[in-house]
């Protein structure tokens, strides 16, 4: 079997004293949509951050097609083919739509027109500066940009976060195609059931947790989300909150055709 694209093991990070990472694992194949769900504080984007070298971890390794590239820095790993779309979309206001193009491009399949072709809007604001932007609008150019370095994984980070529905569709309908053609991507997102949908249908993954979880109802959550579509018919048994821990792994282990994370 060979190795994965992107893979994190038993990553322990840190904020000055605070410890919000607590052995996470993660891996994504090449051409594999990997999703990451978790509600806000707890580590979604610190996960991101560490796997790429921008938060480095204080423990764990993370590989790259089974190199060890723990510790490099951020600007390494990128040019290994792994593109982030962050969260906060990091668009420059006073760069136009084509100057944010223009900088990201590499050689590769993805070109500006193919780009362009993704997300039609763009066209009309080539001109436009970032600061001009709607939400939208920047989420889209920060996706094309983050294609232009043809990259073999592309990450987004909150992915339609904050957008209108129909910018989210949009952005949905895009990430969908990128499946279809292959590329690897890894979305954090908070859209359960668009999470779901758009996972690579084999056996789920391992779910790492950090030392606990706090409350009942964040279990009835992703209870919820491993079962939303219907496929398994599982009750759910009320426990005492001592017993949070093994109700949540009695969920987590049902084998379903789904591939996400699930960060908690």
């Amino acid at each position: 079997m060979s190795a994965p694209l992107l893979a994190a093991r038993d990553l322990h990070t840190f904020y000055g004293e605070s410890h919000v990472l607590h052995g996470v694992q993660l891996a994504v194949a090449p051409g594999e949509t990997v999703t990451l769900m978790g509600r806000n504080g707890m580590g979604k984007t610190t996960t991101i951050r560490s796997v790429l070298g921008l938060t480095p971890a204080r423990s764990g390794e993370v590989l790259v097609r089974g190199a060890r590239v723990t510790g490099w820095p951020a600007h390494r790993i990128a040019r290994l083919g792994i593109a982030l779309v962050p969260e906060g979309r990091g668009i420059f206001p006073a760069l136009t739509v084509r100057e944010h193009l223009v900088m990201a491009a590499r050689p590769g399949r993805w070109t500006e027109e193919r780009a362009l072709d993704l997300f039609p809007q763009l066209r009309n604001r080539l001109h436009s500066l970032g600061s001009q932007l709607s939400g939208g609008e920047q989420q889209m150019v920060a996706i094309a940009r983050a294609l232009l370095t043809n990259p073999e994984l592309i990450i987004l980070d909150g992915a339609t976060e904050g957008l209108a529905p129909v910018v989210r569709r949009e952005i949905w309908s895009a990430l969908r195609r990128l499946r279809s053609e292959g590329t690897a991507v890894l979305i954090v997102d908070k859209e359960v059931r668009r999470l779901l949908e758009i996972g690579d249908d084999q056996e789920s993954r391992d779910v790492e947790l950090p030392a606990k979880v706090e409350t009942l109802a964040e279990l009835v959550i992703v209870g919820a989300a491993l079962f939303a579509l219907g496929q398994q018919q599982t009750s759910l048994v009320r426990r005492s909150r001592q017993s949070h821990l093994p109700l949540f792994q009695e969920l987590v282990g049902l084998r379903r055709r789904m591939a996400f994370q699930v960060i908690l």
